[in-house]
């Protein structure tokens, strides 16, 4: 791709600018244009959409965004030492690139994006879930993107696609796969990272749904499925039972056995439970 852009290779910039990648940022680089190349084209057709990226380091995915097409790309860098490397790109792609230097948590991205919207972004490791999650229960639906094309490590990547009965199903499967469609599109192993990581990685593909699957007040079902799994081994009747003084007459009323366990119900059961919940006398 360096051929395509007219840029350096990557490892010629962080040595350039010193860019060694820090642990407390949860920063491990991806150097390989060809597999950047890959993940952006993974997000689909880009043409016409403005791309929210969030820690782009010094600038290989946003490469491969800009080279496939994205309108434009917003990139959101908490390290100021690739601010440098950054406007380089920026200045190879003229107005199709503005980078705010600042923390992803703090920052609203609504004001500097024209929709339609998409979120690209090989995630530190250390906000990722956090981010995710804010995404994915906004105040009001459908959200202001259009898919999410994120890279986690691969056992976060597997939570948010599990189906009930395994270890991996929990919180994030039942907010992810209540109103989006999720799925693997990508595995990585640790050697294609500067510095490797100790796992392998994995990239999630999201594509917001117009509407739940099933209806169900967003902030009762995010209360009923963080306590539910907060105690994943107890009993329904049990972890749940701080919501409700007639929990278990309610989780029979939506067809769920006060002996059953979270990870045990499907979506459909905990949308009920969350509309029993939201309807019980108190």
């Amino acid at each position: 791709m360096s051929a395509i852009d007219g840029l350096p290779p990557l490892r010629e910039v962080i040595a350039r600018h010193e860019l060694k990648a820090k642990k407390q940022l949860g920063q491990n680089f991806l150097l390989d244009l060809n597999l950047t190349a890959k993940i952006a084209r993974a997000a689909g057709d880009l043409a016409g959409c403005d791309v929210i990226e969030v820690g782009p380091g010094p600038g290989g995915l946003t490469r491969g965004l800009l080279a496939e097409g994205a309108r434009r790309v917003l990139a959101i860098e908490k390290d100021a030492r690739a601010m440098p490397a950054l406007a380089e790109i920026a200045e190879a792609y003229p107005g199709r690139l503005e980078v705010i230097n600042g923390d992803a948590l703090e920052i609203d991205p609504l004001q500097y994006l024209t929709p339609p919207v998409r979120i690209v972004a090989n995630l530190p490791y250390n906000v990722g879930t956090e981010l995710l999650i804010r995404w994915l229960t906004p105040a009001e639906w459908p959200p202001f993107w259009q898919s999410l094309t994120l890279m986690f490590q691969k056992e976060v990547a597997e939570r948010i696609v599990a189906k009930p009965g395994g270890k991996a199903y929990g919180r994030l499967a039942v907010l992810a796969q209540w109103r989006s469609d999720a799925k693997i599109v990508m595995t990585l192993p640790p050697e294609a990272f500067v510095p490797a990581p100790k796992i392998h990685s994995a990239v999630v593909h999201l594509t917001a749904l117009p509407g739940p699957r099933y209806p169900a007040d967003p902030k009762v079902l995010n209360r009923v499925v963080a306590a539910g799994f907060n105690q994943r081994r107890k009993m329904l009747r049990a972890s749940l039972k701080g919501l409700h003084p007639a929990i278990e007459d309610i989780l029979l009323e939506a067809g769920i056995a006060p002996t059953a366990r979270a990870e045990e119900i499907g979506l459909e059961q905990f949308c009920a439970l969350a509309r029993g919940l939201a309807a019980a006398p108190r």
